[in-house]
């Protein structure tokens, strides 16, 4: 009726998407509760939930290739969305060339996923002292992938890219200007100087 009158149909603002993690079926779980925490310490996560998001794109990834696997090695779609998937998991790191193989994507776990985020790179690549700092310097618009500046932790890198992991341009940790406590303690000891 709206666009019959000559105006543009109305498009909300707000879009309704999907939860993007699954919390576990038993909340008190001792074993579990205590696997989290330690993963949590480990990749330095801000909570359980980003443990259970990367959980969730662990189990679609698992029950596509589970699905696939029920195929004839024969059939196209097996062929064709079999490969797309191996070639995506090999492209993000998670498997590597001579793993090449439907079986293994089921024995995918969530360290493999967590290994692969931008914070634990960025930590294991010693830009940062430890893990907790990485995840600040991502925050905090110091990290660059490529030429791309990068502000979210959970990142997933790509083998081809973890090379061009590295402080941004504009950064005072790389070629930017000092930051502004180094810019006051300079002009401090040039007054200094001048007395």
């Amino acid at each position: 009726v709206a666009a019959q009158a000559g105006r543009m149909p109305k498009i909300s603002a707000q879009r309704n998407y999907r939860k993007v993690s699954s919390t576990p079926r038993r909340p008190y779980e001792k074993e579990r509760l205590d696997q989290e925490l330690k993963l949590c310490g480990e990749y330095g996560l801000r909570c359980k939930r980003e443990i259970w998001r990367s959980q969730l794109v662990l189990a679609k990834i698992r029950s596509a290739a589970r699905s696939l696997l029920t195929r004839d090695e024969k059939d196209p779609k097996r062929i064709f969305e079999g490969e797309a998937l191996l070639r995506r998991m090999v492209r993000y790191g998670l498997l590597t060339e001579e793993e090449n193989r439907l079986d293994f994507v089921l024995l995918l776990s969530t360290q493999r996923f967590l290994e692969r985020r931008l914070q634990t790179k960025v930590f294991k690549q010693g830009l940062a002292k430890s893990i907790h700092h990485a995840r600040v310097l991502i925050r905090q618009r110091h990290i660059r992938v490529g030429k791309r500046l990068v502000n979210v932790p959970s990142f997933m890198v790509r083998t081809n890219s973890e090379k061009h992991i590295d402080f941004a341009f504009n950064s005072p940790f790389g070629q930017g200007r000092p930051g502004r406590v180094a810019r006051k303690n300079k002009a401090k000891d040039s007054a200094e100087d001048e007395e």
